[in-house]
């Protein structure tokens, strides 16, 4: 099989010819159909995840079917579609997995980080870790789901309970897909870009947002809330300053650069500042759940598998709106 394989941080993707994986007994073997590319891969590439396998095959919005299942694999059959996430396994016995906040585990391992990726024609992957997706979603606009929709949903649940004004800082692939889920909770969304991006404040208005506008301007209404999907850890200090009293400040990235120093009176009022790890099993189920019920549009750019060098340097210059997904 072809997989676009990571051999040294800040190297290109190799493209390798790799026998396909077998399957475990608690596993199961899929046919990949589509794998998202996301920021964190990025990251990854520039060896800013420390942990990381080497050599690795990225990739964790992987869309694909089995084709064939371990004797533990419960009800996963040969032909079912399933998608699989970034948290590829957990130990199950830490007080954070007993919790049911394997998110958390200090043994967690993760899927295109530590275990091999979507970024090839086959993967393996834990039966546990497989998610059941919507029908109404096709491989294409299912992959994004997987994380940016994921991760992005888990930030949006920290919200403070009733906030109704939300800021967005950064609107690319999970951004364009919780400003939809916020649209139909009716909140308001203020979708903050670089300065000068007109193309993503045409983008997140198209969506729903209530205003789009550069970091170096100001909303309309104050913040109940702020996102930062962006990893530029000088935007919190920003986002601070146009928070309401008790508003939080949600990182959602798995990656920032560092937070400068900024004054304590842009935290007192008990506003506060959250971080995003990683996601649960729960999340998974608590989402599509919501994705099923609600018509969710995830804007895709597709690439050949053979192009996973491409794609990711185009999403480092922003090249295109919502996300890139891979077709092997």
């Amino acid at each position: 099989m072809l997989g676009m394989r990571l051999l040294e941080p800040g190297q290109p993707l190799a493209a390798q010819w790799l026998d396909v994986p077998e399957p475990g007994d608690d596993e199961v073997l899929l046919r990949v159909s589509a794998c998202g590319v996301c920021r964190t891969d990025l990251h990854l590439a520039d060896g800013e995840l420390p942990g990381t396998a080497m050599p690795i095959t990225p990739g964790h919005e992987i869309v694909g079917r089995i084709v064939r299942a371990g004797r533990l694999a419960g009800e996963l059959h040969a032909g079912r579609r399933v998608g699989v996430a970034w948290l590829a396994d957990a130990c199950g016995a830490c007080p954070y997995c007993l919790a049911g906040r394997e998110n958390l585990c200090d043994r967690a391992r993760f899927t295109g980080c530590q275990r091999d990726g979507g970024y090839a024609q086959y993967v393996t992957a834990r039966a546990e870790a497989c998610l059941p997706l919507p029908d109404r979603y096709d491989d294409l606009h299912a992959a994004p789901l997987l994380c940016a929709g994921l991760i992005g949903y888990r930030a949006y649940s920290m919200m403070p309970y009733g906030a109704m004004e939300i800021g967005i800082f950064g609107f690319g692939a999970a951004a364009h897909i919780i400003a939809q889920v916020a649209r139909f909770d009716g909140k308001r969304i203020h979708a903050f870009t670089r300065p000068g991006d007109l193309r993503s404040q045409r983008f997140a208005r198209a969506l729903g947002a209530s205003w789009a506008g550069g970091t170096d301007e100001r909303p309309p209404a104050p913040l109940d809330a702020a996102i930062i999907f962006a990893p530029a850890g000088e935007l919190v200090p920003l986002a601070l300053s146009l928070l309401r009293k008790g508003g939080s400040v949600i990182c959602a990235g798995i990656h920032m650069s560092d937070i400068p120093g900024f004054a304590y009176s842009l935290l007192w009022g008990e506003r506060r500042i959250q971080s995003v790890a990683n996601l649960t099993r729960a999340d998974g189920r608590s989402f599509f759940a919501f994705a099923a019920r609600h018509p969710l549009q995830t804007t895709v750019t597709t690439f050949p598998l053979a192009q996973a060098n491409a794609a990711l340097e185009q999403l480092r210059q922003g090249a295109f709106d919502g996300a890139a997904v891979l077709v092997p």
